[in-house]
């Protein structure tokens, strides 16, 4: 997914799309251990995913509670 894309989910939906992400990871991280793994460079992908859903959750926050203050 896009970053223009991401920003206009909900933190509801990027949370659970996170969710999602991480669980992928974890599966793929298993098919590493036993050596099945067809697509090494899909964690890189999806690692770098999170880290983009957790940025906008982040500034979100901030952004709440600058405008609270």
């Amino acid at each position: 997914m896009k970053i223009k894309e991401l920003r206009e989910l909900s933190v509801d939906e990027l949370n659970a799309r996170r969710r999602e992400l991480r669980q992928e990871m974890l599966n793929l991280r298993m098919q590493q251990q036993s050596g099945q793994l067809e697509n090494p460079s899909r964690i890189k992908v999806l690692r770098r995913e999170v880290a983009r859903i957790e940025t906008i959750i982040t500034d979100r926050t901030h952004a709440a509670a600058a405008k609270a203050a």
